[in-house]
């Protein structure tokens, strides 16, 4: 399996440490784990913009009747 070292302040490393030690759990599954959650958020984000970004695009008409206001702004170039 491939590897990779990452650096720690002492302060980090003593920390993790710790933090490893309540959980009852080793330093490398502690990181390894903490790596794993961002990943899976980092999808999750990235799936719900994309989604997002098709509902607008689906129903877009229907945003600019609801809020003609944004569209005016949007049509000067203004940040809304």
């Amino acid at each position: 399996m491939p590897a990779l070292n990452v650096e720690f302040s002492e302060r980090e490393l003593a920390d993790l440490r710790q933090i490893a030690k309540e959980r009852g759990t080793s330093m490398k599954a502690l990181v390894r784990e903490a790596a794993a959650a961002d990943i899976a958020r980092h999808r999750a984000l990235k799936e719900g913009a994309e989604t997002f970004r098709a509902f607008f695009t689906a129903h877009a008409e229907e945003f600019a009747a609801a809020f003609p206001e944004d569209e005016a702004v949007a049509a000067r170039g203004e940040a809304a």
